[in-house]
């Protein structure tokens, strides 16, 4: 089985128990919660990637980013004979609420987004059914669940739809 290998960075904000998402429209994670963020374009940092990537698929601009960390998952869609290796650079980012925001529509003027838009999510509600493994991986992260440790998901499920929270 062949490894395909995708780098990202991405954004961990949570507020009252509430954490930024972005709903995905396309790729492996489509109709599910995801985190804000993505692929480093050519000659740029880690951190101008972060602050891209938000603004891009949020509207909102970064105020303060701290404690980065990497972690990975192995994802085998269901009824391909690849596996991606996603190696994902997470960040705790601070957004500016009070700041005027770009809507997602002029950020994505290109069509090369592939968000729906932010919403913050309970965490408690985040599962397996309506997240994505980044989301899922924070979530353990941030209420010290042993799934910390999880990194691979076999006939993983494309969602046909939009994400429903219980």
């Amino acid at each position: 089985m062949e490894i395909k290998h995708h780098f990202g960075v991405y954004g961990v904000c949570l507020q009252e128990g509430r954490l930024l998402c972005i709903e995905k429209t396309r790729g492996p994670y489509q109709h599910r919660y995801d985190l804000p963020g993505g692929s480093q374009e050519l000659g740029e940092g880690l951190t101008e990637t972060l602050k891209r990537e938000v603004m891009e698929e949020t509207g909102y601009t970064l105020s303060d980013y701290s404690n980065p960390r990497i972690y990975d998952v192995l994802v085998q869609e269901n009824g391909q004979n690849f596996v991606v290796h996603h190696i994902m650079a997470f960040y705790d980012i601070e957004i500016n609420e009070e700041e005027p925001q770009v809507t997602i529509s002029e950020a994505v003027s290109d069509g090369a987004n592939d968000s729906l838009g932010y919403i913050w999510m309970d965490i408690q509600k985040i599962t397996e059914e309506n997240a994505s493994p980044l989301v899922l991986k924070v979530k353990a992260e941030l209420l010290g669940l042993p799934e910390l440790d999880k990194t691979l998901y076999m006939n993983w499920k494309v969602n046909d739809e939009k994400p429903t929270c219980p």
